[in-house]
């Protein structure tokens, strides 16, 4: 699964061993920097117990050791 924006993401050591300590991320963009194959940058805000923004920023992590929690809405139509 490739995250994309609005994706909101539950971070543990199984995406990389930084985060002993497991967050909730939600998605701005996956950052398009280079890369080990399987590994992606990613930048967004860490998320509290509540769901609220605390903190921005860019993790390094393995893509298939990531657990989507909640998927972006979907596109509004354009009119």
């Amino acid at each position: 699964m490739l995250p994309r924006s609005g994706d909101v993401l539950h971070v543990t050591r199984a995406a990389s061993v930084q985060f002993l300590r497991p967050i909730m991320f939600r998605v701005i963009r996956v950052l398009d920097w280079p890369t080990y194959d399987g590994w992606l940058w990613l930048d967004g805000y860490e998320l509290n117990a509540a769901g609220d923004a605390v903190n921005r920023r860019s993790i390094y992590v393995q893509q298939s050791g990531l657990r989507q929690v909640q998927a972006a809405p979907a596109p509004r139509p354009h009119t």
